[in-house]
């Protein structure tokens, strides 16, 4: 069995569709294709909704893959050969989509009958905290660090949380933006990056910030550590000037409401 993957966007055209499908095929008989070696192959397309969608509100990508997927054929498309049928055998396809909305396209039904649809639902808040949060519980082990660092695990998994939720809302897909999509691998790099620092062995810089020019609080070094995390995970992902406005506004708004009664502050 043999994997081909393909990574849809606005930009996909049907002549991009059928020359990734072509690369990976050989000719068995005249007009017949196969996978090479006699295997099969599964094609996984990801992002299959987000092809443009014109005037008249088709997908016209979406129909050539619709096309081979229903019949197992499309047409050549080199001058000797063009308009005769370019039948392929032994393909097996997968999808993979958002939920509409949002900026997301669907997909029409002819296409998605084809599929066997699977809904793969998020975590829920209180699951996410639970995984998390044990997490960094096992890291900020009292033995190697002050209570003033150990009771920063749940702010810290609260306000992660909370900027993955601001983003997803604010910041949404569009076809010209198709990867602004934050799913929990987001969550993982924001808390992988500070494990990191948790899990060294040289566990004084966070405890005795050392390494650093000025002596600061642990909670404060901590919190400068979480922010830094947040903008190499999400703002990184982010193309222009006025969106990265919008999260680093938001990433304050988070860090003041979420931080605030751990470093015993009454006001801003």
């Amino acid at each position: 069995m043999l994997f081909h993957r393909m990574n849809f966007s606005s930009a996909t055209t049907p002549f991009n569709f059928q020359e990734s499908i072509a690369a990976v095929i050989e000719r068995k008989q005249v007009r017949t294709y196969t996978p090479p070696g006699q295997k099969k192959m599964t094609v996984f397309v990801d992002d299959i909704s987000m092809p443009f969608v014109n005037a008249w509100g088709d997908q016209v990508t979406l129909e050539i893959t619709r096309q081979l997927i229903e019949l197992k054929y499309f047409y050549f498309l080199s001058k000797d050969e063009r308009g005769y049928e370019q039948k392929i055998e032994g393909l097996q396809f997968l999808g993979g989509m958002n939920h509409p909305g949002g900026g997301r396209n669907d997909i029409p039904p002819r296409l998605k009958r084809q599929f066997f649809s699977v809904n793969m639902t998020p975590p829920s808040q209180k699951s996410i905290e639970n995984i998390y949060g044990r997490i960094l519980e096992v890291l900020f082990n009292p033995k190697k660090y002050t209570k003033e660092v150990t009771d920063m695990r749940l702010p810290l998994v609260d306000a992660t949380i909370s900027i993955w939720d601001a983003v997803k809302r604010r910041l949404l897909p569009t076809p010209t933006k198709f990867h602004y999509n934050f799913t929990i691998r987001e969550l993982a790099r924001v808390f992988g990056g500070i494990c990191v620092i948790a899990g060294s062995p040289e566990f004084k810089v966070i405890q005795n910030c050392s390494n650093i020019k000025e002596k600061i609080m642990p909670q404060l070094f901590l919190i400068a550590l979480w922010r830094h995390e947040c903008d190499r995970t999400f703002i990184d992902k982010l193309i222009n000037y006025a969106d990265k406005k919008v999260f680093s506004d938001m990433l304050d708004r988070v860090t003041k409401e979420k931080f605030r009664d751990s470093l015993g502050f009454d006001d801003e």
